[in-house]
């Protein structure tokens, strides 16, 4: 049978098996099996069983579910779901309450911050948006803010995991198209703040033009002044510094106790030893005796709830972008410290880690079965010659380079309002991608193009990540509307979540449209 055909059973059969409700995992490899057939002939499957295309199609599977990488998946989903679960999320949410509740869109605001940081921790999106609507939206709601403004602000924001490293999306995506995945959270950093910060840009506006969408809370006497503010923050900077400071020290006399140094550690040198002993000694001195403990210790107490956080994200994203670890590694060891921290606070229970591992097994089952049934749709449709055929399609068109851009995003767009991220990037960037790597480098972007191949994956990945972004506010099948309302008061209705996102969505086709022109943006760090 010829690939046209096919191509086109593929896609109607996907959308159909999809609307009835089959999980895409199963659906994926249903398809596979028809293409195969449809393909190959029914030989391959009753009389040439495991041989051939069959061979290669396994083969495929094997390599993609057995790579290393990939072990940071539950690893990432299990220090998630330990932060959900821990006080860990709900302090740093009062701790940035307390800061910005004096400020006109102050809760919407503190809960997109809270949602970056959590982005940076683990990058689950489900997690962040279900926890965002139990501790955010009661109190959004309770203070009089639009619901419409409070709803979108925890879907938008809690969606961030599929930008701000460490994202499952990019690691997801590096595995398929053999692309740096640290490149690709490089790339990825300017760009997912960028997002994080029109989000806060577009609540701080509107809320200043449209007080009456967020009503500013009684005052209470725990409240910050100004004055207060400034002095207690600069404090914070003061304590943290120091404490750096004096690890870096303990770190250096450490190496130098144990032998460990050489010409790479010039910051276990004494040179280096007594310059952080004199910047240690000098920060406290004037915490002491300038700012006063008192200063010092209310200070500390008013922004404690950050540091959990914080310390988190230093961990994870430090190891990565320091070169110190891999991603595994780095998913390892933040899972480790979220669990060292509820130790600590007191917090950790048999139950608590049992149904944080209970729902890691359930979220990476669900990822796993979606991944080994979309390669095996991805290999089967591969084998049949179908990413050829897109490409001759897509390039007879006789368009330009931005036309064709365009057609992609399109079909992101489209096919992200009906299928999970795992199931696109694994059907649709085998095909896609060869056909960008193709096109003219210098083309790419209304100011000026890409110098190297990896330059190109590492952009494409970006959009591909922004795209996905829109799809988890996507009609009809937008993941964050159904997350928030599994946890969202009855009176709450899908039409009126869906709604809620149209801002949001506009917010980030526009950073869309920012990446697709200006690539630049994605190659400043690397």
């Amino acid at each position: 049978m010829d690939i046209g055909t096919i191509s086109l059973v593929v896609l109607t059969g996907m959308l159909i098996l999809l609307a009835i409700g089959m999980p895409l995992g199963f659906a994926s490899g249903f398809l596979a099996v028809v293409v195969m057939v449809m393909k190959f002939g029914p030989d391959l499957l009753f009389g040439n069983f495991g041989t051939g295309p069959l061979n290669l199609l396994a083969q495929r599977i094997y390599g993609i579910t057995t790579s290393y990488v990939l072990v940071s998946v539950p690893l990432f989903i299990f220090m998630a779901n330990l932060l959900e679960r821990s006080g860990i999320a709900r302090d740093m949410y009062d701790t940035l309450e307390k800061w910005m509740s004096r400020t006109r869109g102050g809760i919407a605001v503190v809960t997109a911050l809270m949602a970056v940081v959590m982005a940076a921790m683990s990058g689950i999106i489900g997690g962040e948006v279900v926890l965002l609507g139990l501790i955010a939206l009661p109190q959004m709601l309770r203070l009089g803010y639009d619901q419409n403004l409070a709803i979108g602000t925890i879907c938008a924001s809690g969606s961030l995991g599929t930008m701000i490293p460490p994202s499952i999306v990019l690691i997801f995506y590096g595995l398929i198209t053999d692309t740096s995945i640290h490149a690709l959270f490089q790339a990825a950093f300017v760009p997912g703040f960028i997002l994080a910060g029109c989000y806060i840009a577009y609540i701080l506006i509107r809320t200043n033009l449209q007080p009456e969408l967020a009503p500013l809370p009684e005052p209470r006497d725990t409240d910050l002044t100004g004055p207060q503010k400034r002095i207690y923050g600069l404090s914070l900077i003061l304590i943290v510094v120091a404490a750096a400071a004096a690890i870096m020290i303990a770190r250096g006399i450490y190496l130098n106790v144990t032998g460990l140094v050489d010409d790479d550690t010039s910051y276990a040198n004494a040179s280096y030893l007594i310059k952080a002993a004199v910047l240690a000694t000098g920060l406290t001195g004037l915490l002491i005796f300038g700012i006063g403990l008192s200063t010092a210790k209310a200070a500390w107490e008013s922004g404690m709830g950050m540091v959990a956080p914080l310390l988190v994200v230093f961990v994870v994203l430090g190891s990565i972008y320091g070169g110190v670890t891999g991603i595994t590694e780095a998913a390892g060891i933040g899972s480790v410290a979220v669990l060292l921290l509820i130790i600590l606070r007191g917090e950790f229970s048999w139950r608590l880690l049992q149904e944080a591992s209970m729902r890691t097994f359930k979220s990476t089952g669900t990822i796993m079965w979606v991944t080994i049934g979309a390669t095996a749709l991805a290999g089967a449709y591969t084998l049949a010659g179908g990413p050829t055929y897109v490409a001759n399609l897509i390039v007879g068109l006789d368009i330009s380079t931005l036309s064709v851009l365009l057609i992609m995003m399109l079909v992101f767009l489209f096919m992200g309002a009906f299928m999970d991220w795992t199931g696109i990037v694994l059907l649709v960037m085998p095909v896609f991608l060869p056909i960008v790597l193709k096109l003219p480098r210098e083309e790419l972007g209304l100011f000026g193009g890409l110098d190297t191949q990896m330059a190109v994956q590492v952009w494409f990945g970006i959009l591909f990540c922004v795209n996905m972004q829109v799809s988890f506010l996507s009609p009809p099948f937008g993941g964050a509307a159904f997350y928030l309302k599994s946890v969202a008061p009855p009176h709450i209705t899908l039409p009126q979540i869906f709604r809620s996102f149209l801002p949001f969505i506009g917010i980030q086709i526009m950073v869309l449209m920012l990446i697709l022109f200006a690539p630049q943006i994605t190659t400043m760090f690397l």
